[in-house]
């Protein structure tokens, strides 16, 4: 029953799982510090839209417009990264189980080998849902960028034409 434990078997499989583990976490990391990235433009955005209500920014109409789309934007980014990050740390923990799996059934019903690979192959099918996922939300950024920037050109000319 034991004598897979000296077989170099299970160290080989389970390398692959926990460097895909650390992928995994990488990806969490700088998905994370996206998602605190769109909480910095939501506060910022939330600063402006108060100036407004104030009465201390001018083109009030324009701007509300513009705040609005922007915030819409926000609001669709962050549920695209929640969404990634629920699949990254299921992957993760895919990943996890997929190696201790296959410990498992190396060691005491070789029959069963097939369950790491399948749970394995789960946990890269998550990690390639939080990817594009993440793909489809840098589109949104892109998005809010390029609003930024025709707004701040508006602005520009109509200063201009004052």
């Amino acid at each position: 029953m034991f004598e897979s434990f000296s077989n170099s078997e299970i160290l080989s499989g389970m390398i692959t799982p926990a460097v895909l583990v650390s992928a995994c976490a990488s990806l969490i990391f700088s998905t994370a510090n996206r998602l605190g990235r769109i909480f910095d433009r939501v506060n910022l955005l939330k600063s402006e839209v108060e100036l407004l209500l104030e009465g201390k920014r001018g083109f009030q109409k324009e701007r509300m417009v513009y705040m609005r789309q922007q915030l819409l934007i926000q609001k669709k980014r962050a549920v695209l990264i929640q969404r990634s990050m629920a699949f990254l740390y299921l992957a993760t923990s895919l990943f996890v189980i997929s190696s201790l799996t296959l410990a498992i059934t190396l060691a005491f019903a070789k029959e069963f080998s097939w369950i790491p690979t399948v749970v394995a192959i789960t946990g890269g099918v998550c990690l390639f849902l939080a990817s594009a996922l993440l793909f489809y939300e840098s589109r949104y950024n892109l998005t809010f960028i390029n609003r930024q920037i025709e707004f701040t050109e508006f602005l520009e000319r109509e200063v201009r034409e004052k």
